[in-house]
């Protein structure tokens, strides 16, 4: 195994508390702007209608794939500075 791949592994996982953390803040932020009620719906949320939970799960999902992206590439490339070598 890779000096850089033994090196990233706690911090890709650090990192990937970080990204839920913010990707959870930034999901509450997008569904209040855009009108809903202060919390999302859970799948077995009896009172939300299945447009709601889908459409729900769509943008939460989306946001954190992009937010796990965009840490996960910045921890390499961080990595990469350190070590010389990327971690994959």
């Amino acid at each position: 195994m890779k000096t850089s791949k033994i090196v990233y592994k706690p911090v890709g996982l650090a990192l990937g508390a970080v990204s839920g953390m913010i990707a959870d803040a930034l999901f509450k932020q997008a569904w209040k702007i855009g009108g809903h009620d202060a919390d999302a719906p859970d799948a077995t949320d009896e009172d939300r209608g299945w447009g709601e939970i889908v459409v729900a799960a769509a943008i939460q999902g989306a946001i954190f794939a992009t937010v796990k992206a965009l840490v996960d590439r910045g921890g390499a490339t961080a990595t990469r500075r350190l070590t010389g070598t990327w971690p994959g």
